[in-house]
């Protein structure tokens, strides 16, 4: 059967897992009757939950007596690591851009990748149905996208397609035709998409995707470069560097089909196919027949620009709410997630009970940490600290960020203001429509961490701001911090609503009556930029006295209430987040408020 291998990019909430839900049906890839799940490929809960693709999957689907292998990427930048890998498996690449906001920040960002391997994209302009639709000028952004990421002239002429992913059509001009199917973009990828290229020799691979199996063992995916391979075959695990990690027989050799992954007797050169039998080959390293000597070339995988400490949780609620609370638990845990995602580094810190972990950018870690406090974990976390580099000359480099902000026009004073203030320097303000600007800025990282917040306050909620590594470059000095100090429990106990009413003229709180405290846990939002100790414990005296109006109810203003990804850009550095299965505490790095104060003096010394 003949192969095609295709990877489907877009920007974040461009509509590629839709279009790939299409895509299963219309080849016939479901019964009639079968019920089916919207955004099949989403399968993981955050996933479904937020919206967006974390993990690239691969499927496929036959048309026309074709495997056509189709592999949907993140589309945030955030899990660039997984698209740079998922590029060494297809020849092929659909560009989804929306016919409203054209091409974005992840666009670009993967675009780059494709175009520099040597694809040569498809481009489908999807949501042509939408109301504020500017296909010719999409089309126009698109081409000067491609042109500015160095394109070749045989990439630059790529075939557009127009429709509407929902609805289930594509067709070469923006109206939907009367026999309106996904039918012209499967006949495009069969007609503009080369058939996988082959190298000669014994079975090569290079493992792209791991994933543990509790029946099979470790499960490495990937496209097979030469050769072929069958189960019992004895194969080599070979680094970058050719050292060989490990030999093994293959036990199980799946293959995609569909949704469903059936084992097969043969995997051939060009197919995308999952081995198992192997405990120690992991992404990145070439699978190969004993004989080969020089491994497979990988493609480099851009650095790590923020890290975080993962800390033992020893505040005195500690293991009340999780079961899995030990360094040792932690660290497995962290070096598992490590071996899959190569975009993530684990390192050991001097302290014995805290990790060092560095990734892409804040989305990332608090995935990361999310799915961990699922799991039943229990730590605590620091805030996001930017990656520094030295520079040839010695002088400390920062990492650098382009971000694209889309704001109605009324608003973009307020955001040119605070990216000012935050050392972003304006690169372009132009319209987007319906009274909309699009503004974009150089910042440094450190100045968007806890940003995103502030900038939907400032806009009413109507701000829309896409991030993007762009480069190292000089420090840029210093930025300032927030601006509010904290209020700080000063005993342990369980808050009462009286106590917070009369602490309201203090500031917001974050913690509701009734919830457990312990001295140094953070319980409110001080107005002024000092931090300050307060009792939530202090019950209402009562007395034999009744006057009118004494013994009414308190009406407490709701709290603040902080998500796992607004506390870790809210807090300090001398602050933690407190993450368990069942809550997201704030706290000061030392509980102890004459700690508190010794830290202060030797921070002010140095």
């Amino acid at each position: 059967m003949a192969l095609r291998n295709i990877a489907i990019i877009a920007h974040v909430d461009h509509g590629k897992t839709t279009l790939v839900d299409e895509l299963l049906k219309q080849s016939g890839v479901y019964r009639d009757n079968e019920r089916v799940e919207e955004r099949a490929l989403d399968s993981g809960d955050i996933e479904k939950e937020r919206g967006i693709t974390i993990l690239a999957k691969a499927t496929s689907v036959t048309w026309q007596d074709t495997r056509i292998n189709i592999v949907d990427t993140p589309g945030h930048a955030d899990f660039g690591g997984e698209v740079e890998r998922i590029l060494n498996m297809v020849d092929g690449a659909i560009v989804l851009v929306d016919a409203a906001e054209g091409p974005m920040p992840q666009t670009k960002f993967v675009v780059g990748k494709a175009l520099k391997v040597g694809l040569r994209p498809i481009v489908a302009v999807n949501k042509i149905d939408r109301p504020d639709a500017r296909a010719d000028e999409v089309i126009n952004e698109v081409f000067d996208l491609f042109a500015a990421l160095d394109a070749d002239d045989e990439q630059l002429d790529f075939p557009i397609l127009y429709g509407s992913g929902r609805d289930g059509w594509m067709a070469a001009e923006p109206d939907k035709p009367a026999d309106a199917s996904l039918a012209p973009l499967f006949d495009l990828v069969l007609d503009h998409v080369p058939e996988p290229s082959v190298g000669d020799g014994p079975f090569r691979m290079i493992g792209t995707i791991l994933e543990a199996n509790p029946f099979l063992g470790r499960i490495i995916t990937g496209r097979i470069h030469s050769g072929a391979v069958k189960p019992n075959q004895t194969i080599k695990v070979m680094d970058g560097a050719g050292t060989t990690l490990e030999s093994g027989r293959v036990s199980k050799i799946l293959a995609f089909r569909g949704l469903e992954r059936q084992p097969i007797e043969e995997g051939r050169a060009g197919d995308i196919v999952a081995i198992a039998g192997l405990s120690k080959g992991t992404v990145a390293d070439t699978f190969c027949d004993p004989s080969v000597t020089e491994p497979l070339e990988a493609q480099p995988i851009d650095p790590p620009t923020v890290t975080m400490s993962f800390i033992v949780n020893d505040s005195p609620l500690a293991g009340t709410e999780g079961d899995k609370v030990t360094s040792r638990v932690i660290r497995d845990r962290l070096m598992k997630e490590a071996e899959g995602n190569v975009a993530l580094k684990i390192e050991d810190s001097e302290q014995k009970d805290a990790f060092h972990v560095s990734g892409r950018g804040e989305l990332q870690l608090a995935v990361l940490i999310e799915t961990m406090r699922r799991e039943g974990f229990e730590l605590a976390v620091s805030r996001p600290r930017v990656v520094m580099q030295t520079g040839e000359d010695g002088a400390t480099l920062e990492p650098i960020e382009e971000v694209v902000i889309d704001v109605d026009e009324e608003h973009s004073g307020a955001v040119v203001q605070k990216m000012s203030e935050r050392k972003g320097e304006m690169i372009e303000l132009k319209p987007s429509g319906g009274d909309r600007v699009r503004l974009v800025f150089h910042a440094p990282t450190r100045g968007l961490i806890g940003y995103q917040s502030e900038l939907l306050t400032d806009t009413k909620g109507t701000a829309i701001m896409n991030r993007l590594f762009h480069e190292y470059a000089p420090y840029k000095g210093s930025i300032a911090g927030r601006n509010n100090g904290v209020l700080i429990a000063n005993e342990p106990g369980e808050a009462v609503a009286y106590a917070l009413f009369n602490l309201e003229d203090r500031g917001p709180m974050v913690i509701d009556p009734g919830v457990k405290v312990y001295q140094g846990m953070i319980v409110g939002i001080h107005t002024r930029d000092n931090d300050l100790e307060v009792n939530v414990l202090k019950g209402k005296k009562l007395t034999n006295v009744r006057a009118a109006g004494k013994d009414d109810a308190v009406k407490l203003t709701p709290p603040v209430r902080m998500t796992l990804e607004r506390a870790l850009s809210w807090i300090q550095d001398d602050e933690l987040v407190e993450v368990t299965p069942k809550s997201i505490r704030l706290r000061k790095l030392y509980l102890d408020p004459h700690e508190r104060k010794r830290f202060e003096k030797t921070r002010a010394s140095a």
